[in-house]
């Protein structure tokens, strides 16, 4: 990552345009242009700087529901479980973690059943248990890096 890496990561953090040609508009105040912000986003995202590029949603404050689910996923199956993690549409994002509960991911619905009913199946194709964070309190944090 160069120091235009940083100044994107950090100015798109707080927010995007939506507007007609939202890159055009993020790309402006960075001193560069659409085409240059579009291929370094998807640079980054190829290199796995970025694991994605969207929106995010705070499905609490829309009435739904957000869960932080983990699992022990034996090392040997982790990609296939990932799989079944992932096609759930209920599961937001997915991350490895170096702990006894390896794999880690959002459910997000719009009712609390929904997000349950997710977490079963995937206990049900996968054999193992989906342990369940429900969230107690909110905490914001956004990275900075420096430029």
């Amino acid at each position: 990552m160069d120091a235009t890496d940083r100044r994107i990561l950090n100015a798109l953090q707080g927010g995007f345009p939506v507007c007609e040609r939202p890159f055009l508009a993020a790309a402006g105040p960075l001193g560069i242009g659409e085409a240059e912000l579009i291929a370094r986003i998807e640079r980054l995202l190829e290199e796995g700087v970025l694991t994605r590029f969207g929106p995010l949603y705070n499905a609490d404050r829309m009435g739904g529901v957000n869960v932080l689910a983990a699992m022990a996923v034996p090392e040997a199956r982790f990609e296939a479980v990932a799989e079944l993690v992932n096609a759930e549409p209920e599961i937001a994002h997915n991350y490895r973690r170096e702990h006894a509960l390896n794999m880690w991911f959002v459910g997000a619905s719009d009712t609390p059943d929904g997000v349950e009913a997710a977490f079963r199946r995937i206990e049900e194709r996968t054999g193992l248990t989906v342990y369940r964070f429900p969230k107690e309190r909110e905490f914001f944090v956004e990275l900075k890096l420096a430029v």
